[in-house]
C-alpha cells in the first residue's frame, strides 16, 4: 500500500510497486506518486499560512502531484482549465483575498464547467472519496485496470476518473489527444487500457471512427456522463458490448454531487437506455412535489456523502461549513415500475454545450443591452434589439461563458417576441436558431491570427463546423479540395510557411509551427498550384495560343491526390463512403445541369452527356459530347472507390496499411490501363474511364507516400503509367509526368504572393473555368485573337464561380427562411459559395 507518511486524506489502495500515472514514457509507481506528493506537500507546508491555490489544469503527471499535494496539504485548490486566462482571472479576482478557510474545504469546481460567474462549488476531501470510492466500486475496478483520459482534467467527470482509479489502486495513462486522434489509439493498445469515459459528443466521435471494440482486445468498459445521449446509440454501445465483450455504463451526475448520482447497470443499457439507472452505493433519491409536474413527476432530489458542502460566491464563503444535505437537482424526474430512475425536463433555464452546463438567466443579465439566450445543437444563440451590439455582445458572451467564439452567435431583431403571458418566447426564438443556416466568415469574424483558437475557428467556418475544436484536423472535419484552397491560402498567411502534411494537423499541432513570414512570399501547395496550371494549359491549348497538352491528366492526379487526403482516411467506412459521394454530388449535380442547359440552347449535347454517360452510350469518335470527358472519369471513378471502401477487409486495410492500399489499387488500375488500351493510347481511349483511372490512382499513391521509398515507388509508377501513353506527343508525356511528380513534393513552395494568390483564385474557379471555356473561347479563335480567347475564358469562369457561390448562397438563405416561422432579423451573412472543384 502507500506509505503511511502520505496524508490519509488520499485513500490510495495501490501496492508500492504498481503502476499509478504513465504519460508519454513517463510513469509513477503508487510509491513514486506517494514521494510527489509528500515533497509537494511539505513544499508547500513551509508556505505556513493555509491558502487557496488556482490550479490550471491539464492532462499530466505534474499537474496531478500539484492537486494531490495540495490536497494532502490540507490547501483548498480551485482547479481550472489550462490556457483559459480569462476565467483564471476572474476566479482569482473574486477569491484572492480568501484567508479563512474551512478546515473539511478540499476543492473547488465551477458548476459543470464554466457558468459565466465566479460561483464555485465547495467540496471536502470526504466528498471526494467517497464519490471516487463509489464509482469504483459499481464499475469494479481493480488494480489490473488500465483508464486513458479522454477527458479533460479540470472537468469534474474527467477528475472523478483519476480519483476512482487511484482509490482502486490502478493505472491512469494520461493524455490529452482525442478518441478521434490515431494516437490514442496507439497509447490505449500499447497501455493495455480497460476503459475510458466519454460524453455524448465522444460518442459521436467514436461513431464516425467506425469503432467497434474490436480496436481495443483489453477494454472491459466504457463509461457515457455529460448529458443525455441518444437512446438508440446507447443500444448500438450496448449491443457492440455484447459482442466484443465490455459493459457500457450510462451515469448521471452534477458537480454538486462531486461527480455521480445514479448509473445504468451495463445489462439494461440496450432495453431501458433512456433511463438513468440507480443511485450510486451510498447515495439515494426522492422526489419534491413540482405544481403543474406530470402526474408521478417531481424535482430529483439526492442523498449521500459526495453532496457538496454548498457554492462559494464570494471569499467569504469558503470558511462556510456543511450546509446541504440533500441536493435539489433542477431536473424533473419520475421512477418506473421497474425501480429505474428517468429524467423527463429542467425546472430552470439552465443547458449543457459539449457538457458544460450554462445558467443562461445569469448570462443574460450581465450583457450589455437586453439579450435572449438559447441553446441549438451545441451553439449558443443571443438575440438582441439594439442596433450595432452583436459584435460586443459575441464577445462578453464567449468570454463569460468560457465557450469557444464559434459556438456563439448573435442576432439583432426588431423585438424579443412575447407569449400570451408576455414574457420572452423562447420557444420562437429557439425555432428560429434551429433555422438560422450555416455558419460564415463575416458572421463569427474569424480573428486574424495563428494561435490554437483562431486556428480552430478558421477550420470551424470554412468547413462549416461549429462543433471543431482544437484536437480536430482539416480532414476529420470534413474538408475538401474548396474549402482546401481557402484554408490553405488563410494558414500560409497566418503561419508563414504551410506544413506539408496540414490537413492531418490540429489546430494545436498547426499553432506550434508558426513562424515570421515575409510580407511579399506566400507558401503554396503543390496542388493548387498543378490545379491553377492545368486549367489554364487546357484553355490556352484549346485557343491555340500554345500546345501544351496534358493538364486534364494532371488534373485527375490532383482528384486523386485530394480524395485520399480529404475522404478516403476518414473514420468509419459509411462516413467514408458518404463522404466521398457528397463531395462527388457538390461539383457533379451542378455540372450536369450546366451541360443539360447549354445543350438545351446550343444542340451541341446530347441528354446523356448532361448525365454523364456519353462513354456507356455514345460514339467512341471524338464530338462535343467528349468535351466533358474528365468529369465522366472522376464521377464514375468516385463512386466507384466509394462502394470499395464499404467492404471491411478493404476498410481495416486502410486503418492499418494505407499506402499498401493505395499500391494495390494502383497496380489494378494500370492493370486496366494496358488491358484496355494496349501499350499507346489512340483517339479517345486516353480519355476513357479504364484507360486514365491509373491517373487518379497516381494521385492516391502520392498522397499516402510518408517516406522516400514511398515516393519512389509512385513516381516509378507515374514513368510506367505515362509510358508510351502518349506516344506522338513527347512533350505531353514530360507535361504528365512532371505534374505528377510535382505531387510528391513533401513541402509547399514559396511564391510571390500577388502570384499564389492569382493561383489561388484559378484553382477555385478551375471547374467552372472548365464548364464555360468550351462557350467561349471558339468564336474568339476562329476570328484569330487566341490571347483574347484564353482570357476571356479565364474571366467568364470566374464571374461564373462567383455567380454559383451568390446563388448557392441565395438559396440557403431561403430554405432558411422558410423552415420555421422567424422574427425579422439582419444576418449579415456572407458566404464563400464555391464549388467543389473535382477533388
Amino acid at each position: 500500500m502507500v506509505p503511511d507518511s502520505v496524508h490519509q486524506l488520499l485513500p490510495f489502495a495501490g501496492a508500492a510497486e504498481d503502476v499509478a500515472l504513465v504519460q508519454a514514457g513517463r510513469s509513477l509507481t503508487y510509491a513514486g506518486l506517494a514521494a510527489a506528493i509528500r515533497h509537494e506537500a511539505e513544499r508547500l507546508d513551509r508556505l505556513g499560512q493555509r491558502q487557496v491555490r488556482l490550479l490550471e489544469m491539464r492532462n499530466d503527471i505534474d499537474s496531478v502531484v500539484a492537486l494531490l499535494g495540495s490536497l494532502s496539504a490540507r490547501h483548498p485548490v480551485v482547479v481550472v482549465e489550462a490556457g483559459n486566462p480569462a476565467r483564471s482571472a476572474e476566479i482569482e479576482a473574486a477569491y484572492a483575498d480568501a484567508r479563512d478557510l474551512h478546515p473539511d474545504l478540499a476543492l473547488l469546481l465551477s458548476t459543470s464547467g464554466s457558468t459565466g460567474s465566479p460561483k464555485l462549488v465547495r467540496l471536502s476531501h470526504d466528498n471526494i472519496w467517497a464519490n471516487a470510492q463509489s464509482i469504483a466500486d459499481y464499475l469494479g475496478l481493480t488494480s489490473d485496470d488500465r483508464a486513458v483520459t479522454s477527458l479533460p482534467l479540470h472537468y469534474c467527470y474527467g477528475l472523478s476518473v483519476l480519483t476512482s482509479h487511484l482509490v482502486a489502486g490502478a493505472t491512469v495513462v494520461l493524455t490529452d489527444a482525442s478518441v478521434a486522434d490515431d494516437r490514442f489509439w496507439d497509447l490505449a493498445r500499447s497501455a493495455g487500457a480497460t476503459g475510458f469515459a466519454g460524453v455524448p459528443y465522444t460518442f459521436e466521435l467514436l461513431e464516425c471512427r467506425g469503432f467497434t471494440g474490436a480496436e481495443l482486445p483489453t477494454l472491459r468498459y466504457l463509461t457515457q456522463a455529460g448529458g443525455r445521449m441518444d437512446p438508440a446509440r446507447v443500444r448500438r454501445f450496448a449491443a457492440l458490448g455484447r459482442e466484443w465483450g465490455f459493459d457500457l455504463f450510462v451515469m448521471y451526475g452534477q458537480t454538486e454531487a462531486t461527480a455521480r448520482m445514479a448509473y445504468l447497470p451495463p445489462h439494461l443499457a440496450h432495453d431501458r437506455p433512456e433511463a438513468i439507472g440507480i443511485p450510486v452505493p451510498g447515495g439515494d433519491f426522492r422526489l419534491a412535489q413540482v405544481p403543474g409536474a406530470p402526474e408521478g413527476a417531481g424535482e430529483l432530489v439526492y442523498t449521500g456523502p459526495n453532496v457538496m458542502m454548498g457554492y462559494a460566491h464570494t471569499a467569504a464563503d469558503l470558511a462556510r461549513g456543511a450546509e446541504t444535505t440533500a441536493l435539489h437537482t433542477g431536473d424533473l424526474a419520475r421512477q418506473t415500475d421497474d425501480g429505474l430512475w428517468e429524467i423527463c425536463g429542467r425546472l430552470d433555464r439552465h443547458a449543457k454545450v459539449l457538457g458544460l452546463r450554462l445558467d443562461l438567466a445569469r448570462l443574460e443579465a450581465r450583457m450589455p443591452v437586453a439579450t435572449a439566450l438559447v441553446v441549438d445543437a451545441d451553439v449558443v444563440h443571443g438575440f438582441v434589439t439594439a442596433p450595432r451590439m452583436t459584435a460586443r455582445v459575441r464577445r462578453d458572451l464567449a468570454a463569460l461563458s468560457g465557450l469557444p467564439p464559434h459556438l456563439v452567435r448573435v442576432h439583432e431583431i426588431e423585438a424579443l417576441p412575447t407569449n400570451s403571458r408576455g414574457k420572452t418566447d423562447y420557444a420562437l426564438l429557439a425555432a428560429h436558431a434551429a433555422a438560422s443556416g450555416t455558419t460564415t466568415l463575416d458572421e463569427v469574424a474569424v480573428a486574424d491570427g495563428a494561435s490554437a483558437e483562431a486556428l480552430r475557428d478558421l477550420f470551424a467556418v470554412v468547413l462549416g463546423r461549429p462543433d471543431a475544436d482544437l484536437d480536430h484536423t482539416f480532414a476529420d472535419l470534413g474538408g475538401d479540395s474548396l474549402s482546401f484552397v481557402e484554408v490553405s491560402t488563410q494558414l500560409a498567411h497566418r503561419l508563414g510557411h504551410l506544413p506539408a502534411d496540414w490537413p492531418r494537423l490540429t489546430p494545436r499541432q498547426l499553432a506550434a509551427t508558426a513562424r515570421q513570414g515575409s510580407r511579399h512570399v506566400l507558401a503554396t501547395e503543390p496542388a493548387v498550384v498543378l490545379r491553377a496550371l492545368a486549367i489554364v494549359a487546357i484553355v490556352v491549348s484549346h485557343a491555340d495560343l500554345l500546345m501544351v497538352m496534358g493538364g486534364a491528366h494532371v488534373l485527375l492526379a490532383v482528384v486523386g491526390f485530394n480524395l485520399a487526403r480529404f475522404s478516403l482516411h476518414t473514420a468509419g467506412r459509411t462516413q467514408r463512403a458518404r463522404r466521398i459521394v457528397t463531395c462527388t454530388a457538390g461539383f457533379a449535380i451542378p455540372a450536369a445541369l450546366w451541360i443539360a442547359a447549354t445543350g438545351v440552347v446550343t444542340g451541341d449535347y446530347r441528354p446523356a452527356t448532361a448525365v454523364l454517360l456519353n462513354q456507356a452510350v455514345g460514339a467512341s469518335a471524338w464530338s462535343a459530347d467528349w468535351q466533358f470527358w474528365f468529369l465522366e472519369v472522376v464521377v464514375w471513378s468516385n463512386l466507384g472507390l466509394a462502394a470499395l471502401v464499404l467492404v471491411p477487409v478493404v476498410d481495416r486495410a486502410l486503418r492499418q496499411r494505407p499506402f499498401a492500399v493505395a499500391l494495390v489499387v494502383l497496380g489494378c488500375a494500370l492493370a486496366a490501363r494496358y488491358a484496355s488500351v494496349g501499350l499507346s493510347a489512340g483517339g479517345t481511349q486516353k480519355y476513357t474511364l479504364l484507360g486514365a483511372f491509373w491517373c487518379i490512382a497516381i494521385g492516391w499513391a502520392a498522397a499516402d507516400a510518408r517516406t522516400p521509398a514511398h515516393r519512389c515507388l509512385v513516381a516509378a509508377a507515374a514513368l510506367l503509367g505515362t509510358w508510351g501513353y502518349f506516344s506522338d506527343d513527347p512533350a505531353r508525356y514530360a507535361a504528365v509526368v512532371l505534374g505528377m511528380l510535382l505531387l510528391l513534393v513533401p513541402r509547399s513552395i514559396p511564391l510571390p504572393r500577388v502570384l499564389s494568390r492569382a493561383l489561388h483564385l484559378l484553382a477555385g474557379a478551375s471547374l467552372w473555368i472548365y464548364l464555360t471555356h468550351w462557350q467561349v473561347y471558339p468564336g474568339l479563335e476562329a476570328a484569330g485573337h487566341p490571347v483574347a480567347a484564353v482570357l476571356a475564358s479565364l474571366a467568364v469562369g470566374l464571374v461564373a464561380h462567383r455567380a454559383h457561390g451568390w446563388i448557392l448562397t441565395r438559396f440557403r438563405r431561403r430554405t432558411v427562411s422558410t423552415s420555421a416561422p422567424t422574427p425579422s432579423v439582419h444576418h449579415g451573412m456572407s458566404t464563400n459559395g464555391a464549388l467543389p472543384m473535382v477533388n
